[in-house]
């Protein structure tokens, strides 16, 4: 049987900023699909630090809600970490659209609250994710723009049901690209999950060698790309 007919577990953050060694959880959601079925488990942190107003603009969510709504970061992240780790080692795999973000901020998260990381509670390296965000970069390197969630749902005529950046919609909506990723390039349906990891893997790092090999857009600061996926190199945490 295609991976495409098994089980798969969505997994999305929305956080306070977008460095995976200083900012933190406000809000994860991890959808389990097999077949027809979905169950969805979201969660509402207070992440201990302010929560900028940048990051509110996006997401919604104010220090204030956060404070007086949201959980501990601790047993909310034990929670997280223990569905995502179940599901891998039971041969399900986790999809997240640009994975190394929020794979490697949550296991920032992890070591700043001294639990264990994914790598650590499986045994073995993080296997096998399915990152649309690196499947379409790959699979149809030629288009031109933007590759955000938004214009991959447009590119490939998926509806979110609700708005982006809630982080069960754009789990459910980020499931439904690597959907139509799987019918667009059907080999891709066709291949090993464990082949389709590794693909993933040599694809992200020649994309991430071109893009930092690039001139800088004249005015712009940019980030150097990381060559590792689906986890960035581990750095110096902020307290």
């Amino acid at each position: 049987m295609s991976w495409t007919q098994a089980p798969v577990v969505g997994f999305d953050t929305e956080t306070t900023g977008v460095d995976v060694g200083e900012d933190r959880i406000v809000t994860a959601a991890v959808v389990r699909r097999e077949g027809r079925s979905t169950s969805v488990t979201t969660w509402l942190v207070d992440p201990g630090v302010p929560i900028p107003p940048d990051a509110t603009a996006v997401h919604g969510i104010t220090s204030e809600h956060a404070r007086r709504h949201g959980r501990p970061p601790g047993p909310a992240l034990e929670e997280i970490a223990g569905e995502l780790a179940d599901a891998l080692s039971h041969g399900e795999p986790v999809v997240a659209f640009n994975a190394s973000f929020d794979l490697s901020l949550l296991d920032a998260e992890l070591r700043r609250h001294g639990l264990a990381s994914l790598g650590e509670r499986l045994g073995r390296d993080v296997r096998v994710v399915l990152d649309p965000l690196v499947l379409d970069r790959h699979l149809d390197r030629a288009r031109e723009g933007a590759r955000r969630l938004g214009t991959l749902c447009d590119h490939y005529a998926v509806r979110p049901v609700g708005a982006l950046h809630t982080a069960d919609v754009d789990v459910a909506a980020t499931i439904g690209v690597l959907d139509a990723l799987a019918r667009a390039f059907p080999a891709i349906g066709t291949m090993a999950l464990d082949d389709l990891h590794d693909l993933q893997v040599d694809a992200h790092r020649a994309w991430a060698q071109g893009y930092n090999a690039r001139p800088p857009e004249p005015g712009r600061e940019r980030r150097t790309a990381d060559l590792s996926w689906p986890l960035r190199r581990a750095r110096p945490l902020a307290a």
